[in-house]
């Protein structure tokens, strides 16, 4: 990645080229793992997996999309930068771990979730204690790995001291911001909050901000943006990170398992305070009260595939994915206009407007 010029990397090579910079910082720390304990080393293969295994690298694509856009290969070396961007996968990797053992999901991208690898490994060699507490342990610990190793990629990136500097900010308001969401989202399942509005300020803060706002701000301040280019990214990073997320809520309870790779109806299993469920709630209670009734006894209390699938067909009976894909329409197109007047070269303008379409298109 030394001689990389940043005018030859396009959207479709871009994923392979994360994941190369990703394993090359998993063989650097190789080493110092290797000389710890196996059991250390196999902890961190689960890691490993789960980082190299799959992923859109959505979130360095913005970031490298914001680094361009603001003219960063004058300023910084398109390497470093791509190693700095290509850190934002660990704190997906953090977030991912962390939000499936809150969730109890089995399973991700198909495959069991990190939780229940460690889990099925106490099982496998009969150690003491209970094996479900041994894999949360073990996962959280983790996840925290990855949130430290999202930091040691990103300071030893070769970013010059400067952009170091300028990112600091961004990147803190991030790890802040996306712990924060997470933190509004379980509360707000715990209370039975079913108010829309915050469902959205969820959304915001758990997925947009970290998933696309904060990306784009955090390659424009490598570039050295001003604050004109940087608002106009972070406009549209909100609004596209907001309708990306609702779009998942469809996903969540209407998805094909065989695209999302978790069960259908998790989210209905899991009890998530939606926009979706509050919009289905909200439309239940002025027409069909004994549905709204229905749909507020399963919610997050079961786990029957036919009994999510009476709430799921209550809920698209109340037309409630119809306004919740109104509302994406509406978001995706207040964020393609924040980009109109934006100080941007034509082809960065066309790639995010594709990104923005990709996000929030996903085949249910």
């Amino acid at each position: 990645m030394t001689n990389l010029d940043a005018r030859t990397l396009t959207l479709a090579d871009f994923p392979d080229a994360v994941g190369e910079c990703l394993k090359e910082f998993f063989d650097s720390q190789r080493p110092l793992i290797n000389t710890i304990d196996p059991v250390i080393t196999q902890a961190v293969s689960y890691l490993e997996d789960m980082v190299l295994g799959g992923g859109k690298r959505m979130r360095p694509m913005f970031a490298w999309a914001g680094y361009l856009g603001a003219g960063g290969t004058e300023i910084e070396d398109p390497a470093a930068v791509l190693r700095a961007v290509s850190a934002l996968e660990f704190i997906q990797a953090c977030a991912l771990i962390h939000d499936d053992i809150i969730d109890e999901s089995d399973t991700r991208r198909g495959s069991p979730t990190v939780h229940r690898r460690v889990e099925a490994l106490h099982k496998d060699n009969t150690w003491n204690g209970d094996a479900a507490d041994f894999g949360i342990g073990v996962a959280i610990l983790i996840g925290d790995l990855a949130l430290s190793w999202a930091e040691e990629m990103l300071q030893s990136s070769g970013l010059s001291p400067a952009a170091l500097a300028r990112v600091r900010g961004p990147w803190s308001a991030m790890k802040t911001e996306v712990i924060s969401g997470q933190i509004l989202d379980i509360t707000v399942e715990s209370s039975g909050n079913e108010s829309a509005e915050i469902a959205e300020k969820v959304n915001r803060f758990k997925t947009a901000a970290y998933t696309i706002e904060r990306p784009l701000h955090i390659g424009a301040a490598i570039a050295d943006a001003d604050d004109n280019l940087v608002q106009a990214f972070r406009g549209f990073g909100q609004d596209i990170g907001i309708a990306f997320q609702l779009q998942d809520d469809i996903l969540g309870v209407f998805g094909d398992p065989a695209i999302t790779g978790k069960p259908a109806g998790d989210d209905l299993r899991e009890g998530k305070r939606t926009v979706l469920l509050a919009q289905a709630l909200r439309q239940a209670d002025l027409t069909a009260p004994e549905k709204a009734k229905q749909l507020r006894q399963g919610i997050g209390k079961t786990a029957d595939p036919q009994e999510l699938a009476t709430l799921a067909a209550i809920i698209d009976e109340m037309g409630a994915q119809q306004v919740v894909e109104k509302r994406i329409a509406e978001l995706t197109a207040s964020g393609l206009a924040h980009l109109d007047d934006a100080p941007l070269p034509d082809h960065i303008r066309a790639a995010l407007h594709e990104l923005a379409i990709r996000a929030t298109k996903r085949a249910v």
